[in-house]
């Protein structure tokens, strides 16, 4: 492989790193809120935007390019493995309307619907963001693992 070229898995590294960046970002915007600092928690929330944004055009991209990677164990980890993916896929689609709604009503100076919709959506952003690295880490992590732990 020409070593100027990104491997295989770079797309995946990158739309995680994107997915670690939206989690920390939406950690602090939280905090931001919680603490009243309005300017703050605006100029993190949309970082955290841009960073999901990021993650699902690395993602989409990594996806497109090297497929659908299958669980590498198969043991009593891949049961837990589908408990986690299986929500995390379809909160992840269908948080996005929501998350779009709330962009929209703080445009529109729609503070208090606004934080009403956002208190729901944003412990299921923060649930499918960690998931998402968790997702990750079972995948090419945990076989990594295992392989040092158990050999092989």
């Amino acid at each position: 492989m020409d070593p100027a070229l990104p491997t295989p898995h770079f797309w995946t590294n990158v739309s995680t790193s994107m997915n670690v960046a939206t989690t920390v970002l939406l950690l602090v915007g939280y905090v931001a809120i919680k603490r009243r600092s309005i300017p703050q928690h605006k100029a993190t929330m949309i970082a955290a935007l841009v960073s999901s944004a990021l993650f699902l055009a690395a993602y989409l991209y990594a996806h497109s390019i090297n497929g659908s990677t299958h669980y590498p164990v198969h043991d009593w980890t891949y049961v837990l493995y589908l408990l986690i993916l299986i929500p995390h896929s379809l909160l992840a689609v269908l948080i996005l309307p929501f998350i779009f709604w709330g962009v929209w009503l703080i445009a529109h100076n729609r503070r208090e619907a606004h934080a009403r919709l956002m208190r729901r959506v944003w412990p299921v952003w923060i649930y499918i963001s960690l998931t998402g690295i968790l997702v990750y880490l079972m995948l090419y992590a945990l076989p990594r693992v295992r392989q040092m732990v158990i050999g092989g």
